[in-house]
């Protein structure tokens, strides 16, 4: 977040992997996006997705409904 207020960003999307290999979002993953979605709009900073990648692949918070 402190990347996107120096830079008077209206917008970001965020990444990170898995090292067991499945991108599939944990609990863990979702209420962190959550906070992070709350935190953003009370700056007025838009999530556009949360990827999450795997050794299978890829998941896009966007493309499952969590954002």
């Amino acid at each position: 977040m402190p990347s996107c207020v120096q830079r008077d960003a209206r917008s970001d999307r965020f990444t990170h992997n898995h090292p067991s290999g499945d991108p599939k979002p944990c609990r863990d993953d979702i209420e962190m996006t959550k906070e992070i979605k709350a935190a953003a709009g009370a700056l007025g900073i838009s999530i556009h997705d949360h990827l999450v990648i795997g050794r299978k692949g890829h998941a896009s918070f966007r493309s499952l409904g969590l954002i």
